[in-house]
């Protein structure tokens, strides 16, 4: 199928810069020709007038499955939350709760713009078979978690690697993923390490989420976090590090350089009181960045438009600093940064030509856009999910007219209320 956009704005987000009367003409999965005035044969025109349209967003740190969970507990910190209330109701989940769990998450990333995730949770087959059927695109990560049960989730693990990994005309990854260092010992960490070097060099963790974590680290092993996991090796291999609130200057540092990309969740961070993440100063620093929603039991949604509007003024109040983490800085982080820190920049992230039509459609016709004094602003201070009014991943239609395309909105609704509703009585 080809597809042609004729005279929308579009964000150069590389640039930095909006480009008006832009055409975009796209052929099966990737965008063959940007330009102006094209003359193209396409079987569908769409008129982008009035449309502003920007690389999909990269929703860099979720645990889909924990929608069902959505304002189940809140206001308790971390361990509290984990350990007294999420856990023990997560052990009560089965598979098909996580698959409809993880298909609203899903439904609620794409009404707000995200076309890619990055996920860690568990039962990952029904996450990878609920991305396949409404045709997101994302990096499944069985979370690992050291108990009786070590070796067989390994073997979940190289299972999901080899049924999923390029699933969807590649619109599927899978990486390995040790939930964080205070769940898993020193030798179990080493095996996932050689793991991740056997698949592709990747690996996913939490990193430095609360002080308590750090403090523990120190007493323990004699050194911080990140200086923990760099002995054991694995600063050798492409880390999607989520959250990084209490990182080091010194652990910046050390990262610097390296293929370390901190996920920043500052709904989940700031509603569990974790902190707050030096975001500006690991920019300083040359550290690229992601941005996360983190799960809907901590954030409480999947809205990545809101991440990037409250990561922005948060991070000016914490430097006392109205120019820290400007529009542009914020909106990269969700897309091109983001691309980077998944290590998926060769193919999606930014609009360039051989790359993904992996596209959000912005209707420009709504208050939040009035009057179109800067629409880079706008994404990072004013834009609403609402204003999402078309999606494409890998070429495809997602979402069309505010429509999801390849399911049915109102009966996911309705089967995650009655799979909770089942839950509460098990």
């Amino acid at each position: 199928m080809t597809l042609l956009i004729k005279d929308c704005s579009m964000l150069d987000v590389v640039q930095g810069k909006v480009l008006d009367h832009m055409d975009i003409y796209i052929e099966g999965s990737k965008i063959l020709r940007l330009g102006r005035n094209l003359n193209m044969v396409a079987d569908e025109v769409w008129d982008g007038q009035d449309k502003f349209v920007v690389p999909g967003f990269i929703n860099g740190h979720t645990h889909l499955g924990m929608s069902l969970l959505r304002n189940y507990a809140d206001d308790m910190n971390l361990q509290t939350w984990l350990t007294e209330a999420i856990w023990p109701i997560e052990a009560k989940l089965n598979p098909k709760d996580i698959y409809w769990g993880s298909l609203l998450s899903m439904a609620e990333m794409i009404r707000s713009g995200a076309t890619c995730f990055c996920d860690q949770y568990y039962a990952m087959d029904q996450v990878g078979d609920g991305a396949l059927k409404i045709g997101m695109r994302g990096i499944l990560t069985r979370g690992l978690i050291e108990d009786e049960k070590s070796q067989e989730k390994l073997e979940e693990t190289r299972d999901l690697y080899k049924n999923y990994h390029g699933a969807g005309n590649g619109r599927l990854r899978v990486v390995p993923s040790p939930h964080a260092i205070y769940t898993c010992g020193t030798d179990y960490l080493k095996e996932v390490i050689a793991m991740a070097h056997d698949m592709d060099g990747v690996i996913n963790i939490h990193m430095s989420e609360t002080e308590k974590e750090v403090e523990d680290c120190v007493q323990d092993h004699g050194m911080t976090p990140i200086a923990y996991i760099d002995s054991l090796g694995m600063l050798d291999l492409h880390v999607i590090a989520a959250h990084c609130v209490h990182m080091t200057e010194e652990e910046m540092d050390l990262v610097k350089g390296k293929d370390f990309y901190p996920i920043y969740n500052p709904s989940s961070n700031l509603k569990l009181a974790s902190g707050f993440t030096p975001v500006q100063k690991m920019k300083d620093k040359g550290i690229t960045l992601g941005i996360g929603t983190d799960g809907d039991s901590s954030n409480n949604n999947q809205n990545i438009l809101e991440e990037v509007h409250v990561g922005s003024i948060v991070n000016k109040a914490v430097n006392m600093d109205p120019k820290a983490m400007p529009a542009i800085d914020m909106v990269r982080m969700a897309t091109i940064d983001g691309a980077k820190a998944l290590g998926w920049a060769d193919e999606i992230g930014s609009i360039e030509e051989g790359k993904k039509a992996d596209l959000t459609i912005f209707n420009l016709k709504s208050a939040s856009f009035t009057p179109r004094n800067n629409l880079i602003s706008a994404l990072c201070y004013s834009a609403q999910a609402e204003d999402v009014e078309s999606v494409l991943i890998d070429g495809e239609v997602v979402m069309k007219d505010r429509v999801l395309t390849k399911i049915d909105y109102e009966g996911i609704l309705s089967m995650v209320q009655d799979r909770m509703n089942q839950l509460l009585t098990r």
